[in-house]
């Protein structure tokens, strides 16, 4: 067994990836057009990790042969394996990211499967605000930001998938930034973290978000 090697993002990733191999060979007549699927979908999983060991190369090596519903299923549940898991956090280190915030509402972190997130997100309905953890080059660092619904599903700017968003506007700590005139920036982000999380794909715009709030 491998040692776990990849995130939460890239593993999302590849399962999108596989998943649009498997059906391809469902609908496709052609076996041309299948064999270089194949190889596109090979060659992007590859090309996520250019640092992979002999062994991991190998357990890539693998996705061209996978053709049957079931050999997808039992690939995607070893692949589960090799996540690694979002680091650890106690409520109390949550507390010391937002020390303002008196009556800080917490997450449920007894029940969140740490290996399946990229960031942990969650908002609290009674002050309209949503609170986002993410480790920021090698640092856990907290954002928090006013959210209003728009109750309709739209583009998430996380995860690019179109789910139910609320525009989510934080307050920079420069104000009058170059963003804009009054020190904040906004986006339309998924309502719902736990689905953020099972769609992201690519951490940068949440990266981005993160600094144009912290610097």
């Amino acid at each position: 067994m491998l040692t776990p090697f990849m995130e939460n993002h890239e593993y999302n990733l590849i399962k999108r990836l596989l998943g649009r191999l498997e059906y391809n060979i469902k609908t496709t007549a052609d076996q041309k057009v299948i064999s270089a699927i194949r190889h596109t979908t090979w060659t992007r999983v590859i090309e996520m990790f250019p640092a992979a060991t002999e062994e991991q190369k190998r357990f890539f090596d693998r996705i061209p042969t996978l053709n049957r519903a079931e050999e997808f299923q039992a690939y995607l549940s070893e692949l589960e394996q090799y996540v690694t898991a979002f680091p650890q956090v106690t409520e109390q280190q949550l507390k010391k990211l937002y020390p303002k915030i008196k009556k800080l509402k917490l997450p449920p972190l007894a029940e969140l499967d740490f290996r399946f997130l990229t960031y942990i997100g969650w908002t609290d309905i009674s002050t309209n605000k949503l609170f986002i953890v993410y480790n920021l080059d090698g640092k856990m660092t907290g954002i928090e930001g006013r959210f209003t619904p728009t109750n309709k599903k739209g583009v998430c700017c996380l995860c690019n998938k179109h789910e139910e968003v609320a525009f989510v506007t934080a307050q920079t700590k420069a104000k009058g930034s170059a963003l804009d005139h009054f020190g904040r920036v906004g986006n339309y982000m998924c309502i719902d973290s736990a689905k953020c999380n099972q769609n992201i794909t690519d951490v940068s715009q949440l990266e981005r978000f993160m600094k144009d709030v912290l610097n």
